[in-house]
């Protein structure tokens, strides 16, 4: 047929005059590549959450290779997953979306480790598949000091050392730390560990991601676990940092500045000029990376540029000189190796979303109370002279011997004839070096001196108060500020309480004066009266151009369709595209025998959004391996509402709002729910953690953002947990949820994702750990 050529030509012809257009009016040498329907909005970004794992079965295998080849200008993140993918078909180019079969660089568990051991030995493994590939450390209760605590840390010891696995003991530092500072985070590579703050190895361009237990224990027996790419932000900074501006500042600033789910489980790519790069040190660098989990994203990856380059080449001096590990991690061969074979991001990779923000315009900025997603210019709370109970630099965020400096050097700069001061009346100041060895450089500069000399209390080097655990919890009706990554309701103690985070500057002046306060170190440059942040790249004439090629795009899909419509009309053809968007047959869903085809309940509504794993599993029971069902069920949503365990019955369908589940890695954020015996979780969306666990322990959850409004609309008053009246039906065969809206209320149905035949084997298993067993046991 003559007219699929004609439109094919008008087609090129009409993109040739839009690069023309392009090449006038920016500088850019390479068109930018558009990819049609590629995570290009909120509502499409929030299906995917959960539910695109599960929309195509061809495409949802676990373990198993990903097919087909399309040759794409890649970004830095699919380059370094390419290199870590196995089983790929030959020329295959992974794009974000694809499912691919990971084989990690290594993989880091803590204080987990015993748990993820048991599952590894329930499934029937004998023998660490790759013991170099896993490395165990002991960080979480370090100040544990119950037998039931030791016992399980001897227990994980000898099996490292039965397995012959990297092993560090309690006191040794905080995992993430280790992982950095060891070198098993290397640039280029891709490096899990069962905890959610494994994005902190960007920060050293080494692509960090969190796994949960079962996904642990997979590695250990096979080498290898699932993963989907999740779609790809860029971030470009541009400006350079002001003085008494730290990375601190520029993370707690994109969270509460895009705070509208804007990169939710994706992967971040940070980028700028040289310039810019080379005014954030790689101490700033890791505290970014290790917040982009609070932000929302599954990785946040510094460029492997000259700055880090610097870092490695004086890492790996050092080493040298000391000639105390002949196996260092830290070599200048294993350097030139790295720029020789230096992975970039292709010119022309397609980006799911691009935001800028400018370093310059930033000031000090502080989050809280108990959330990341309010973030305050440090002047605006200043002037509020909130009183301070507790103050923390802990926890391998901001806890290296650079953070404990500048916490020094407020102190030293108050002193008066060499007497450092002391922090305020009423206020406790914790410290915790995030390894020894960052405690050891701290002392061998004099500053963890000066930090006790002013009435600092010392932990030991461990997550502790971050995460609820051991001295110095916050009580109630008590205001902290923490240097720390997470400050959500009743993590660091009391549900009463108001957390802050903070740089460990402002940290150590607010312990100083009793207040929140800075040191007085940022002054505004002229001209600057608001941070200057946005869509797209920062500078103007560029994001216009894009602008102008997306609209293109746009017009020229719709004459497309348009034409196709035609086509279909005078010549009695149809095309895919009007195949698929036209057609009314009914796609049904093959329903494994005996699992259930339909789920039913009555709707309780937990109506908030953000509610993180420790509001549905509180921290303080997770590192307990012995807590029953029966107190899990009672625990559950504890933090969130402390009557949900009144409220709700077994067999209801708990339905809450957006980003169901962020936060850390625990599964018994999952199990907990089960326990309750509440078969199903309705959402808006799901953070992608929690999404992982539910699959991984047979917990089912889908994502109507309707729903969610529609109960908003009819119950106008908040309620934590409420009872509805509403009964919700899931036809699992017909991919769809039925809504009825009170006893002779409206009733509505809505198409929700698929739930594949290999994902019902999985849940009806019992989870992935029960399906992997029955794998090796057949195998």
């Amino acid at each position: 047929m003559i007219a699929p050529v004609r439109r094919s030509l008008a087609l090129a012809a009409s993109r040739g005059c839009r690069h023309a257009l392009l090449a006038a009016r920016s500088p850019r040498t390479t068109p930018r590549v558009v990819r049609v329907a590629s995570y290009t909005t909120t509502s499409r970004l929030r299906q995917d959450a959960f539910h695109a794992q599960l929309e195509n079965p061809a495409s949802a295998p676990f373990l198993s290779p990903s097919k087909g080849a399309t040759p794409t200008p890649q970004t830095l993140t699919e380059k370094i997953v390419q290199r870590y993918s196995v089983g790929l078909a030959p020329g295959k180019n992974v794009r974000a979306g694809d499912y691919v079969t990971l084989a990690p660089h290594h993989c880091m568990t803590h204080d987990n480790s015993w748990p993820v051991a048991m599952k590894f030995m329930s499934i029937g493994a004998s023998k660490i598949h790759d013991n170099r590939q896993v490395v165990m450390t002991l960080d979480h209760d370090v100040q544990n000091k119950s037998e039931a605590n030791l016992k399980k840390y001897r227990q994980i010891e000898e099996f490292a050392k039965k397995h012959g696995v990297d092993f560090y003991p309690a006191g040794r530092g905080i995992g993430h730390q280790i992982m950095v500072e060891e070198g098993y985070a290397w640039p280029g590579t891709v490096t899990v560990a069962s905890d959610s703050h494994s994005n902190m190895y960007g920060g050293v361009g080494c692509l960090g991601t969190p796994m949960v237990r079962t996904d642990a224990a997979s590695i250990w027996a096979t080498g290898r676990t699932w993963w989907q790419i999740p779609p790809i932000a860029k971030v470009t900074l541009t400006g350079i940092l002001p003085p008494g501006v730290t990375g601190k500042d520029v993370i707690v600033a994109l969270c509460g500045l895009f705070n509208n789910d804007e990169v939710l489980n994706h992967a971040i790519e940070f980028t700028g000029a040289e310039h810019t790069m080379r005014s954030i040190p790689i101490d700033d660098r890791l505290a970014i990376a290790n917040m982009t989990t609070e932000w929302g994203a599954l990785s946040g990856l510094f460029p492997i540029d000259t700055m880090l380059q610097s870092w490695l080449r004086a890492k790996a001096t050092t080493s040298a000189m000391l000639s105390s590990e002949a196996g260092s991690k830290f070599t200048h061969a294993k350097i030139d190796d790295l720029i020789n074979n230096q992975l970039t991001a292709d010119p022309g990779a397609t980006y799911a979303k691009s935001l800028y923000l400018n370093l310059s315009t930033l000031s000090p900025f502080v989050a809280g109370p108990n959330s990341v997603k309010v973030a305050t210019p440090l002047k605006d709370l200043e002037a509020q002279n909130i009183k301070l109970n507790k103050a923390y630099l802990v926890s391998c965020t901001n806890s290296r011997a650079s953070d404990l400096a500048a916490a020094a050097k407020v102190f030293k700069d108050a002193a008066k004839d060499g007497v450092i001061p002391k922090v305020a009346d009423g206020v406790k100041f914790y410290i915790a070096a995030a390894s020894m060895i960052e405690q050891q450089a701290a002392e061998e500069a004099g500053d963890w001196q000066v930090l006790l000399a002013a009435g600092a209390e010392p932990l030991p080097s461990g997550c502790g108060p971050c995460i609820g655990l051991g001295t110095g919890l916050l009580e109630p009706g008590e205001v902290g500020v923490s240097a720390s990554n997470r400050n959500f309701k009743g993590r660091m103690g009391s549900t009463d309480a108001k957390a802050y985070l903070a740089s460990p500057e402002v940290v150590a002046a607010s312990a100083l004066q009793g207040k929140i306060a800075g040191p007085g170190w940022y002054m505004k440059p002229d001209g600057v009266e608001k941070v200057i942040i946005g869509e797209g790249n920062g500078d103007h004439e560029q994001d216009k151009a894009i602008s102008i090629e997306e609209a293109l795009d746009k017009i020229i899909a719709m004459a497309d369709g348009m034409i196709a419509n035609a086509e279909k009309d005078l010549l009695g053809e149809s095309s895919p595209a009007a195949d698929i968007t036209t057609t009314t047959e009914e796609t049904l869903t093959e329903i494994l025998p005996g699992f259930p085809e339909k789920i039913e309940g009555e709707i309780v509504f937990c109506d908030a959004d953000n509610i993180n794993t420790d509001g549905i599993y509180p921290g303080k029971y997770t590192y307990q391996d012995n807590v029953s069902t029966e107190k899990m069920a009672e625990v559950c949503m504890e933090n969130y509402d402390a009557a949900f365990g009144t409220v709700a019955r077994a067999g209801d369908i708990l339905v809450s709002g957006f980003n169901f589940g962020c936060g850390s890695s625990r599964e018994q954020a999952a199990t907990a729910i089960l326990a309750k015996k509440i078969p199903l979780v309705v959402a808006g969306s799901f953070g992608n953690i929690f999404s992982r666990n539910s699959i991984n322990n047979a917990l089912m959850g889908v994502e109507v953002p309707r729903l969610v409004e529609r109960l908003r609309e009819t119950f106008g008053e908040k309620a934590l947990t409420r009872r509805t009246g509403w009964k919700l039906v899931w036809d699992v065969r017909r991919s769809k949820v039925v809504v009825t809206e009170g006893e002779g209320g409206e009733t509505w149905s809505q198409k929700v994702g698929e739930l594949p035949p290999n994902v019902q084997e999985i849940i009806a298993r019992g989870g992935l750990e029960k399906w992997v067993k029955k794998e090796i046991g057949e195998a």
